[in-house]
């Protein structure tokens, strides 16, 4: 299960959750242990342990994925949002990153190889809108990216400060260092897009 380790328990959210509430943000009840299976089991991958931590204690209502009462596929269109929107600079705005090796001249080509790499980085699972948190490592205090084809830059250093950012709660210092996610390098992403 994602969060039953002592690292994150449902309780160390609810007091986020009420300034949240106090900001006008609804919730439903938390997801139950078996519906966080259900959902893993079913889109083949796992909350990271601080968001299964937060689903299990509430489930926001906003323009967010339906984790309990949403449809199978509408929720993949939000997992492969990431995916459509860097193949969109590739085909329309030349993006490719140089580990990809020398980009073909056919675009086919170039799109095939671009999806496949961008299929083995780690799975960025949605929050709200274009920002996501990586799947892995699998560990609490993954950094939450928002994504805008290949325009990707933090929007948090973990879930909760992400939380607060977005909804302008007051919000710690942003930390000498946030944790590196493979593949999703932000410097890298931002260098060869702007640069």
């Amino acid at each position: 299960m994602c969060c039953n380790g002592p690292e994150m328990k449902t309780k160390d959210w609810l007091p986020l959750i009420k300034l949240l509430k106090g900001a006008g943000l609804e919730f439903s009840e938390g997801l139950t242990d078996d519906e966080v299976e259900h959902i893993e089991k079913t889109l083949s991958f796992r909350f990271p342990p601080d968001l299964c931590a937060f689903l299990k204690t509430a489930v926001p209502f906003w323009n967010s994925p339906r984790w309990r009462s949403g449809c199978e596929s509408d929720i993949r269109e939000w997992l492969d949002e990431p995916l459509r929107g860097i193949l969109f600079d590739v085909e329309r705005n030349e993006f490719w990153l140089p580990e990809w090796g020398e980009r073909p001249e056919d675009l086919p080509d170039a799109l095939k190889i671009a999806s496949m790499r961008i299929n083995e980085a780690p799975k960025l699972i949605p929050l709200l809108f274009n920002r996501f948190i990586p799947e892995l490592p699998h560990e609490a205090g993954n950094p939450v990216f928002s994504v805008h084809q290949a325009d990707i830059i933090y929007y948090g250093f973990d879930l909760e400060d992400y939380l607060r950012h977005e909804f302008n709660l007051p919000r710690e210092e942003w930390p000498a260092q946030v944790r590196k996610i493979e593949f999703w390098n932000v410097d890298r992403f931002q260098e060869l897009r702007w640069g």
